[in-house]
């Protein structure tokens, strides 16, 4: 008899556990944030574990987070300021020969290389160095020439009291004189060369290849008993005194370059810095990179720095008053730009927002949060997450609209469901509850005269 009663027994016990279990089962998830207990109204649970009796008059995907959560998830918050100030923008930059000061020294002859000097790519040379030698039969006559017109002068200053006859006729020596000179230099002679031509009274059969300017020797294309033609590319000198830098910008920075604009120019690595100007000329447009190339010039004192390097450069920039926020506010889905702000008493509220330029580590807010206004700047992405379940738990998702009678947000297609909408002056109007639209539709002239927002794509929602 009792073993039948104990059998009974345990089974009422097991029955029991299973419907204790249960209910605390269910009253653990009916708390959990964006889920309802069963048989209310589907409203939207806080994360702080209670529904507040102000909830419903926050805008949708407004969040609520108790402050032992807040501090769990690091929220933190600042406060959107307008401000005004300069900031040092900072760009890539490559080295590259100023072209003013480029020198091609080509051949101006047919001839061949009957010397050729240690000179290679690289090598310091200064002014009027020899490179090189070389001989052609062109340079025969113009040097007999010149070698005639100084005998002939010679011959007829003997005395040194020349009678006026003898004096025109010096005078026209010496404009022939001149014009073989010129005739030597324009074949490739040197002015150092010809000087010397000059005094020995000599005539030079091979002629030199001299450096134009002090620089770096860039290219060189001689060897020894090359045949060289006419027009034929022989050595590059650059002079690296001073150099342009191209640092490539986004069109949206390209107007802080403005001719004469000081920048510094750094180094990698290095402790060398250099004080640049912006160039006078257009920036260049890159196809492949998108980015426009701008030019700016640098003195290069002991040539540190070299074509083809690359170097940082640094502009300060200066933004007029407005709205800033730091760049970590700012949640970029790539359809809309969304901050979170801070309405007091725990409330989030998702605000879509219009950014501007960038300020190094803060954005210009140009439509979307007003002065004074305090916004989340670590832990938004959990605030997100949490909206986010929140709006799907309650329909609210897709496109959203502005109620013109009670101003609040509004799922259009939720509205659309439930018939919430009214259509005047052929426009359609949403709302979040009969109310508003009641109210809307006994003086619609009252609500359509104020600007409305219209319409906003709420991706994800």
């Amino acid at each position: 008899m009792r073993k039948p009663l104990f059998i009974a027994g345990l089974a009422a016990l097991v029955i029991g556990s299973f419907v204790v279990g249960s209910w605390y089962g269910q009253r653990d998830r009916a708390i959990e944030p964006g889920i309802a207990p069963v048989g209310e109204a589907s409203q939207p649970v806080p994360a702080g574990g209670t529904v507040p009796a102000d909830a419903a008059s926050e805008p949708p995907g407004a969040v609520q987070v108790n402050l032992e959560k807040r501090q769990l998830i690091g929220l933190k918050t600042a406060v959107a300021e307008k401000r005004s100030g300069s900031w040092p923008l900072r760009l890539l930059g490559r080295v590259a020969v100023d072209e003013s000061r480029l020198y091609t020294i080509n051949a101006t002859v047919d001839g061949w290389i009957t010397e050729a000097s240690s000179v290679v790519t690289g090598t310091f040379v200064k002014r009027h160095q020899v490179l090189g030698s070389f001989y052609s039969p062109e340079f025969l006559s113009a040097e007999q020439a010149l070698l005639f017109a100084l005998s002939s002068d010679d011959r007829v200053r003997t005395t040194g009291r020349e009678n006026p006859a003898q004096k025109d006729q010096l005078a026209q020596y010496a404009i022939n004189l001149q014009q073989y000179k010129d005739s030597l230099r324009n074949l490739g002679m040197g002015e150092k060369q010809i000087e010397e031509l000059i005094r020995k009274r000599e005539y030079m059969e091979n002629i030199h290849i001299t450096a134009p300017a002090d620089g770096f020797v860039t290219a060189r294309y001689i060897s020894l008993g090359l045949r060289f033609n006419k027009g034929q590319e022989l050595f590059k000198v650059a002079d690296l005194g001073r150099v342009w830098v191209l640092a490539e910008t986004y069109e949206s920075e390209v107007r802080n370059f403005a001719p004469g604009t000081a920048v510094k120019i750094s180094l990698p690595k290095q402790d060398k810095t250099f004080e640049g100007r912006v160039s006078s000329t257009l920036p260049q447009f890159d196809a492949a990179t998108r980015t426009l190339k701008v030019r700016l010039e640098a003195a290069n004192p002991q040539y540190a720095l070299k074509p083809d390097m690359f170097v940082d450069v640094e502009i300060p920039v200066a933004y007029p008053p407005a709205i800033t926020v730091p760049v970590d506010a700012v949640m970029d889905s790539g359809l809309k730009k969304t901050i979170f702000v801070d309405r007091g008493d725990g409330f989030f509220e998702p605000r879509e927002v219009e950014t501007g330029a960038r300020y190094g580590e803060r954005v210009e807010i140009i439509r979307g949060i007003s002065e004074g206004e305090r916004i989340v700047v670590s832990g938004n992405f959990l605030l997100d997450s949490e909206s986010r379940m929140q709006l799907a738990a309650s329909g609210v998702y897709g496109t959203l609209a502005k109620d013109p009678a009670c101003g609040r947000d509004v799922s259009v297609r939720k509205a659309e469901r439930e018939g919430l909408k009214s259509i005047h002056d052929g426009r359609t109007w949403y709302f979040s509850s009969a109310e508003c639209k009641e109210r809307f539709d006994r003086e619609p002239g009252r609500y359509t005269g104020r600007p409305a927002d219209g319409v906003s794509e709420s991706s994800g929602r």
